[in-house]
């Protein structure tokens, strides 16, 4: 059988995860067999957390209304029905970017919306 010569493919390769896990510390940068563990354990970390970020933004979204809606007198879940009915069709992001922003414009939707509503 014919000598194959790898050299430059295997260092490539070897190079590659180096350069992927050089943010780490100690051992875990330096030597290969580490590195690759770490390099994979953070890639499995990243797409996990990829997904947690957008339940995380959402739970905060809705603790913002929540307290928002709070402060003028109704609850979340009713802030909620009333914008449906009201067909009034902002998402959760939009409503706590001006809860926080301007909080008398948000005052004012959730005021205009209970009178509607009683």
């Amino acid at each position: 059988m014919t000598r194959v010569k790898r050299g430059c493919v295997a260092r490539k390769r070897r190079k590659n995860i180096l350069t992927l896990t050089s943010g780490s510390r100690g051992t875990h940068s330096k030597l290969f067999r580490t590195a690759n563990q770490q390099g994979m354990r953070a890639l499995a970390s990243s797409h996990r957390d990829r997904g947690r970020k957008k339940r995380n933004l959402r739970r905060l979204w809705i603790i913002r209304l929540n307290a928002t809606a709070r402060d003028n007198g109704i609850s979340y879940n009713k802030l909620i029905q009333y914008l449906y009915q009201n067909e009034i069709f902002l998402n959760r992001k939009i409503l706590a970017q001006i809860a926080v922003l301007d909080k008398l414009a948000i005052s004012e939707v959730m005021n205009t919306i209970a009178k509607r509503e009683n």
